[in-house]
Order: C-alpha cells, then sequence, then structure tokens
C-alpha cells in the first residue's frame, strides 16, 4: 500500500528534499590547535572525510562565544565565533572549503534562550523600565513568594530563578542560567532575524533551529496540567504535560516570516527541532505548505528501538502531507544507535524521547540501521561516527561534564557518551584527536572502529556507509522517491521506493528467525547485500540481514 505519494516532480526537487546531511559536534570533532578541543580548523583538516562519505552537506552546531555550561548552547553572541573554536575567518575558510567539495552547511540557531552573559539579558535583569526590559520572559512571584507557575526545567527544578535586580522571576526552560527570550516582544523577533541575515548573507546553506517549539510561551503563565500515572517520567519535568510553555500558536507566524528571509537569500533551508510529546503534530504543522520550515527533525527514532510495525507507522504518519520529514537514529542528545538498539547496557536517557537498549528483540547490527536509515523518504542526518558503527561511550564519573548528567546521575548517564572524541588513528595519542587530553576521555573500545582502520577495509561500517551513500545518490528512486509499504509485522519490515524510472526494494529482517521473501529474479537484481541470501525466485534474510535490490517485488 502506499505510504507518500504527493511532493513535487522530482527534476524539480530542491537540494534539501532527500538530502544526507552529517551532523558535526564541533568539540569532539577534530582538534586543529591543540588545546584538546574540537574547533573550525580541525574540522576543516578533516572535511575530505565528509565529503568522501557522499553526503550533500553538514549540520554545524554552536560555535558561538558561550560561558559553556551547557557546551555551545548558551550563547553569549550570536554572530560571532567563540576564540576556542577559531575566528570569523576560520568559518569563512570553512564555507569556500566545504563549497569546493560540493557540501552544503547548515548552522545551528539558538533562539529560544541566551547565556545570562548575554548583553541583552545585562540590561534586561538591571530594572524594569530599561529599553530591553522586555526582552525577556519575567513574571512576578505569587503572593507567597514562590514562582508564578508549576512550570518544570529540562535539567532538574523549577523553570524560574529569581531575580533581585528586578523582584521578579525569569523563565529558564533549561539552566538558569540559560534565561528563555520573549518572543512576543516584536523587537526581540526582529533581533533574531537580524541574526539570521548576518550568517545568510556570510553564505550559509540554512539552519537547523533548536528547540524551535519553544520559543513562545503562554502570556497567561496557566499552569500545566499533570500526566496520568501511566505516561509520567521519572523526573518532574517529564510528570507534566508542556501545555503551556511549548507549542504554543504564535510560533507559526514567526516561522512564516523566517521562512520569507531564507527564501530572499534563494535556495537556503530551515530543519526545526521539535521536541516533547507533540512532535508528530507539530512536525507537520510547521512545516505545512510552502511557507514555514522546509522540513523538521524527527524525534521518532532517537528513543527505544521501535519494530517493523511501528516503524511502518511512524512513516505512515506522513502520508498525504504537504510538509517533509527529517529522519536520524543518532544524535548529541541521545546514546548512539549501535548501542540503543543493537547492544545491551545503554543507559537509559530520556531527554524529549530518549531510551535504553532494547534487549528483547534479536541483535541487529549497524550496518543494518544505516541500510534502514538511507532507504527512508525525508531528509537524512548521520551523526559523527555513526558512520563507523561507534558504540556509546562509558565516561566515568569523574570525567563528566554534562549539567544533565550531572543533575540526574546515578539514575541517567546524561549526553556525555555519545559525544566523546571522534576517532581518527586507532594507533596514535588520544585516536588522532587532538596532540593533548582532550575534554572528554576518547573511549578505548573506539580506537578499533577508527578511520584509519576502516579506511581500507572493504567490508568495513565505514565502507558500507559509503556504498550505501552512493546508492541513495544514484537512484532517484531512493533520493526522492514515493515510499511503499510491501510487509511490516513482528520482524520483517519491507519497503519500496519508486522515483523516475526506477524502482528500489529494501528489505530487513529486525526479528530473531529466518524470514523467506518471493522476489522474481533477486539475485539478478540485488544492489548491496548485509547477509541476505538471493535466490532466482525468493530472498532469504537470516536474523539481523538487510537487503537492496532493483526493480518490482
Amino acid at each position: 500500500m502506499p505510504l507518500t505519494t504527493d511532493g513535487p516532480p522530482l527534476t524539480a526537487c530542491p537540494w534539501w528534499r532527500g538530502a544526507v546531511l552529517y551532523q558535526v559536534y564541533l568539540r569532539s570533532f577534530a582538534d586543529g590547535d591543540g588545546d584538546g578541543l574540537g574547533d573550525l580548523r580541525g574540522l576543516i583538516g578533516r572535511l575530505d572525510h565528509i565529503a568522501g562519505l557522499g553526503v550533500d552537506g553538514l549540520w554545524l552546531g554552536p560555535f558561538y562565544p558561550t560561558p559553556d555550561r551547557d557546551f555551545g548552547y548558551d550563547v553569549s553572541d550570536h554572530c560571532a565565533v567563540d576564540p576556542r573554536f577559531g575566528t570569523l575567518d576560520d568559518f569563512d575558510h570553512l564555507l569556500r572549503e566545504a563549497h569546493a567539495r560540493g557540501l552544503k552547511v547548515i548552522i545551528d540557531q539558538v533562539w529560544s534562550h541566551t547565556a545570562a552573559e548575554h548583553p541583552w539579558f545585562t540590561d534586561s535583569r538591571a530594572s524594569r523600565d530599561n529599553p530591553k526590559a522586555d526582552w525577556y520572559v519575567w513574571a512576578d512571584p505569587r503572593p507567597d513568594g514562590s514562582p508564578p507557575n508549576n512550570w518544570q526545567s529540562w535539567m532538574g527544578g523549577s523553570a524560574w530563578r529569581w531575580e533581585p535586580r528586578r523582584g521578579q522571576y525569569h523563565l529558564h526552560n533549561f539552566l538558569p542560567t540559560m534565561p528563555d527570550l520573549n518572543l512576543h516582544h516584536p523587537p526581540v523577533q526582529e533581533a533574531l532575524l537580524a541574526i539570521a541575515d548576518f550568517w545568510l548573507a556570510r553564505g550559509v546553506d540554512g539552519f537547523r533551529l533548536d528547540t524551535a517549539n519553544l520559543y513562545f510561551h503562554d502570556r497567561q503563565l496557566r499552569d500545566n496540567p499533570a500526566l496520568p500515572p501511566e505516561r509520567r517520567g521519572r523526573s518532574p519535568v517529564l510528570m507534566q504535560e508542556h501545555r503551556y510553555n511549548a507549542d504554543q500558536p504564535e510560533t507559526l507566524p514567526f516561522l512564516e516570516a523566517l521562512r520569507r528571509r531564507l527564501d530572499a537569500h534563494g535556495a537556503r533551508m530551515a530543519v526545526g527541532e521539535i521536541g516533547g510529546a507533540n512532535w508528530d503534530a507539530r512536525m507537520a504543522e510547521y512545516t505545512e505548505g510552502t511557507g514555514r520550515l522546509h522540513t523538521a527533525y524527527s524525534f521518532a527514532f532517537l528513543g527505544a528501538r521501535p519494530g517493523p510495525a511501528e516503524i511502518a507507522a511512524r512513516l505512515d504518519a506522513w502520508s498525504n502531507r504537504s510538509g517533509w520529514p527529517s529522519w536520524a537514529f543518532s544524535n548529541h542528545d541521545v546514546p548512539r544507535v549501535a548501542t540503543r538498539w543493537s547492544g545491551p547496557g545503554a543507559a537509559a536517557f530520556d531527554f524529549g524521547g530518549g531510551g535504553g537498549a532494547d534487549t528483547a528483540r534479536g541483535a541487529v547490527p549497524p550496518e543494518t540501521w544505516m541500510a534502514l536509515l538511507l532507504a527512508l523518504r525525508g531528509t537524512i542526518f548521520i551523526y559523527q561516527g555513526e558512520e563507523l558503527g561507534l558504540e556509546e561511550a562509558q565516561v566515568p564519573p569523574e570525567r563528566m561534564r554534562d549539567p544533565f548528567g550531572l543533575a540526574h546521575w546515578p539514575l541517567l548517564r546524561g549526553r556525555d557518551g555519545c559525544r566523546t572524541p571522534m576517532p581518527w588513528q586507532a594507533d596514535a595519542a588520544h585516536a588522532g584527536f587532538s596532540a593533548v587530553e582532550p575534554w572528554l576521555p576518547v573511549a578505548d573500545g573506539h580506537r578499533a572502529r577508527a578511520v584509519d582502520r576502516q579506511a581500507a577495509d572493504p567490508h568495513s561500517m565505514l565502507s558500507t556507509t559509503r556504498r550505501l551513500l552512493h546508492l541513495r545518490r544514484a537512484h532517484e528512486a531512493l533520493r526522492h522517491g514515493e515510499l511503499a509499504l510491501a510487509a511490516a509485522d513482528d520482524g520483517l519490515l519491507h519497503l519500496v521506493r519508486r522515483g523516475g524510472a526506477s524502482v528500489v526494494q529494501a528489505a530487513f529482517n529486525l526479528g530473531t528467525t529466518a524470514r523467506r521473501i518471493a522476489i522474481a529474479a533477486a539475485g539478478r537484481r540485488t544492489l548491496w547485500s548485509g547477509g541476505a541470501l538471493p535466490a532466482s525466485t525468493h530472498l532469504d534474510l537470516p536474523p539481523g540481514a538487510a537487503w537492496y535490490g532493483l526493480g518490482e517485488p
């Protein structure tokens, strides 16, 4: 049955539609100046690795000046580069070098909040009557002195912090030192759009919008309702429905204003990060038509391992929608997919859709998950190290840096395990990431999967990723085509992509027993096999196997 059939003619598709983007977590990618922290020069020196994968571009995380309490997501200047990461000249050099290799560059924009050190907040907190008094979310205390409502912070505790200078509380959905901007105030919106103009004029190809559904808050500051017991999480922020501090209707006009700025600069794009319990509905709403976001970043596959029927249902949710999804299996906020879905022992991490390893199903190798990700209809994001099959690192408590992990230890391990340095050379000091001790330790188990060990091995995870990316670029059906479901049950997922003059099948055995599917002349149609056994009239799939084939089922 067809799952998705809408969309523009294949020849008219913009660059981002169906593209694959490589997520760079800058401080852990490559150290170019020898201080133990990844930086722009280090990234420039490793662009050939990214281009050699066959991706269309990269998503670069925050590199702005920051006090670093949340590792770049607390910004103190949106139009500059933190000296630890380089200079604006280095950034311009990165753009030139990436574009010379045919790589697009999209950058993080963190607009729901700033660092407390931002000059805007310095002014806003000083008094109730200064020119920036209304640039942040301020509220009077209740008569008993308590915060104005029950909203909870994702980093633990109340989402309100007392400011004695004003005799008011300010809102912080994350750390207390990350105050929320008041986007209801028109000058704030104009300031943010000016930031967009600054980077677009420098030549960036688009933005990833951090926490895009937290831009606006309920003006009445109403209490969030409690979740029913069966839906509550293990921390206070997961015990309430975020009805009033997220997903507000005023978000749409602002996104439309941003889209107009993007369109004025030509072929640019914006992808919104949309978390929370209603992420699927918000994704559809925020990407509807051609006047809002180009695409939205899905949390559908960033939690516990789904079964084939659940995967099919999540893809089916995009049937007959005018918007466009983006899919990822890993990022800088959740345990790596190689552990979360394939191996035992991943510590659960629930930050808007985290989750731990699922040991109830059979083992599935990373190659199969990569093949599945690259078979999906949408824009695809691959997280650095995913092409190597890296597993979640176990960072010892004394080396933990993540404020979320430190706040919830030992119940949750936080995000350090997916943020450890990229292993480039197996036998080099610090795996070739840096000449000195890095900000997080290199995982010992990552050395064996270093880039130099895998690059020359035709059967390695790195070589497999390159092959699969080549197939996605080479076949219009995989990049832009329609998606249909041939089969989905407890173990088998069989997808069909149709586009242009080609049809590509993708079959996956995610269960614990061998499966056989009937495919005419399967042996002559194979594009790629990951443990599958094609024969003349059928395809045998051992547990964990995957297969790409050319032609109708």
